[in-house]
């Protein structure tokens, strides 16, 4: 007789509209999952709309809550502060890779995930990044040669940091794309942190390239009503007739949405993905 599944204790780190989306989806699968506890920066945005059983005011407590896997869907701030901590203790899945640009922390996470002593895995959710398992094959076998990813959004969804962001501004008075970036994702990623997750799981994906060989192209267009994702690369095979791949994703959102409609039910699949490979890097 099939012996029943355990059911998976969840802690969410981030109340944000995903926050909210898993959240919510935890306590409709109560014979899978359980909130094993739920911390935002602003308790009071929890109170009426998680079991207060659940609520975590304290992030500093949060072994106490015994979870299983810690999703982060807050800020990348959160794993330079916890990621260590959170690994050692559970399953971890990065919803902000865009964090590992910082190149001392990757290889921190990277060694504690892979420790002879440590049980738990290191997740990290494609998000809208097709065909990531591919690239992660390409490069463990150090076959990836290129890689580019190109973002293309309206001005009004990105958050943006930096010079980017006057070059961003001026983007909402042109009647078509605006190069807002072409170059390295490992100097991108702290000019938008929330906006080129997927560059960074990419550039995590194809780690033989990793963050200072990966292109990211950024592009602001106010005529868009969602998200385009464009990604290129190169593989064996001699010039002029390498092996390559192009893929284009169209995600539907209204302008000023960071996050495209698509990337609810992403991000899902991932955290429900996100057991029982044990220890290393995962992409999921």
């Amino acid at each position: 007789m099939a012996q029943p599944v355990p059911v998976r204790r969840v802690g969410i780190v981030g109340y944000g509209s995903l926050g909210q989306y898993l959240a919510d989806a935890v306590l409709q699968r109560p014979d899978q999952l359980e909130l094993a506890f739920v911390w935002n920066r602003s308790i009071d945005k929890l109170k009426g709309k998680v079991p207060e059983a659940a609520i975590l005011a304290n992030l500093d407590e949060f072994e106490s809550r015994k979870a299983d896997l810690i999703v982060e869907v807050s800020h990348p701030d959160i794993t330079h502060a916890y990621g260590a901590r959170f690994l050692k203790a559970a399953d971890y899945m990065v919803g902000s890779p865009t964090v590992f640009a910082d190149s001392h922390l990757e290889s921190q996470l990277r060694a504690i995930a892979m420790s002879a002593d440590n049980t738990h895995g290191l997740y990290i959710p494609a998000g809208a990044l097709w065909g990531g398992n591919d690239i992660q094959k390409m490069a463990d076998r150090n076959t990836l040669q290129s890689l580019t990813i190109t973002m293309k959004k309206h001005p009004l969804s990105f958050q943006l940091l930096g010079h980017l962001v006057e070059l961003n501004n001026a983007a909402l008075n042109v009647q078509g794309e605006s190069l807002l970036y072409d170059g390295p994702v490992r100097a991108l990623c702290p000019l938008a942190p929330n906006n080129v997750n997927t560059m960074a799981a990419a550039a995590l994906a194809g780690h033989n390239l990793g963050f200072d060989k990966v292109r990211g192209v950024l592009i602001a267009d106010p005529r868009l009503e969602g998200h385009i994702v464009e990604i290129e690369l190169t593989g064996p095979g001699a010039a002029p007739s390498p092996f390559s791949v192009k893929t284009s994703r169209y995600n539907p959102a209204a302008p000023g949405a960071v996050t495209g409609n698509a990337t609810y039910a992403s991000f899902l699949s991932s955290m429900l993905r996100s057991n029982g490979q044990g220890k290393g890097v995962h992409l999921c």
